[in-house]
């Protein structure tokens, strides 16, 4: 597939795949920032639930900090240079030497400080607030069954969209809208990458071109570029003790920052593999798994009371309430699964379990994932 970038006279120009993969591994910081801050939260939760909690924010902030350094040092998002793409500043009228394949970042298009401020709004701010929505039409309901949520808060929910104020317009109208807008902004990415792939449009994303930049491979120059500058700022033998911790202190975060681009990729294969390794699934499990003692056999199931309703055992799979298949499986302290708007509805008008009479209230029903 790399043939519809490479037959071109400009063969520094990034394929559609190298670019959508770098937003891949931009997407896969977030959740594993999130899953690395929830493992921590469990040891130290006075320190680290309010950062959980406000994992988005955090997160947003950390990413600011990363992509004004990337973008002020390398002309890259961190993605970007990962990959070994940059951004320049676009030319009116494209120079010879820029479609050479050993052309490097020309005298004029490095980035400017208006390029880097529009280029943090669409790296940060766009994700965060398409994040934000998502999460508020969550919280409305959507998106989600009402069957797989708690009966409270499905009436809470219900209760805020359906307030005549403003505030209830104005959630209704946006659970309503949302779907359609974002599907909208899918289709509208999605039609621009066809259009890029046959070099129809010049830019990958819509926005690039109002930011006045386009994406473009690391030639030999960038290279050699880079390593020059790397020799400028060697330390100097001769400096004094006090000199060389100054300088120490002052490069840093900047080191630390630039190793960021092995360190972070690294790290979030690490995730992924301990995910792999502690799901239940994984036959790695079995392998790490102790040898086990005898098997403890389960209890005795309790039997129906004569007063309650009929149970049959050859029904699996049944509600004994509705005696239709079993919704959204919830079971009883009694052991007895039924679907859970019948148990909900029985648990809250008898108190008790509709098969055994055992006492049961609403906040002891379980959920059973088959």
């Amino acid at each position: 597939m790399e043939f519809f970038n490479d037959v071109g006279a400009d063969p520094l120009k990034p394929s559609l795949f190298e670019l959508l993969a770098q937003e891949q591994l931009r997407d896969l910081l977030q959740p594993a920032l999130k899953y690395v801050l929830a493992v921590f939260a469990q040891r130290y939760p006075r320190y680290l639930l309010r950062i959980v909690n406000r994992h988005e924010e955090f997160y947003a902030l950390i990413m600011l900090m990363v992509e004004r350094h990337y973008l002020r040092k390398h002309n890259a998002s961190f993605a970007e240079n990962f990959y070994g793409l940059k951004r320049r500043r676009r030319p009116y009228i494209e120079p010879e030497r820029a479609k050479a394949a050993v052309g490097g970042t020309l005298e004029g298009e490095s980035l400017r400080d208006l390029e880097i401020r529009r280029s943090l709004f669409f790296l940060i701010c766009i994700p965060y607030l398409r994040s934000k929505a998502q999460d508020y039409f969550e919280e409305l309901g959507g998106g989600v069954s009402s069957d797989v949520v708690d009966e409270g808060l499905d009436t809470r929910r219900v209760q805020a969209i359906s307030e005549q104020s403003f505030r209830g317009r104005f959630r209704r109208a946006f659970k309503t809208i949302y779907p359609y807008f974002n599907t909208g902004i899918e289709l509208w990415l999605l039609l621009w990458n066809v259009a890029y792939l046959f070099d129809k449009t010049a830019s990958y994303r819509p926005w690039l071109d109002w930011i006045g930049v386009d994406i473009r491979r690391l030639g030999i120059e960038d290279f050699k570029a880079a390593s020059l500058a790397s020799q400028k700022t060697a330390p100097e033998i001769h400096r004094s003790l006090l000199a060389r911790l100054r300088g120490l202190a002052w490069s840093s975060p900047r080191l630390l920052l630039d190793s960021l681009r092995l360190l972070l990729p690294t790290a979030i294969f690490f995730i992924k593999f301990l995910e792999w390794w502690y799901s239940p699934g994984s036959p790695a499990r079995s392998l790490s798994a102790p040898p086990q003692g005898p098997t403890v056999p389960p209890p005795r199931i309790l039997p129906p009371h004569p007063q309650g309703i009929g149970f049959d055992k050859r029904a699996y799979g049944t509600c004994p309430i509705c005696h239709k298949s079993i919704n959204n499986a919830t079971a009883l302290p009694s052991g007895y699964v039924f679907c859970y708007r019948c148990a909900y509805d029985q648990v809250e008008k008898h108190k008790k379990c509709p098969v055994t009479l055992l006492p049961a209230q609403v906040w002891q029903l379980r959920k059973v994932l088959v």
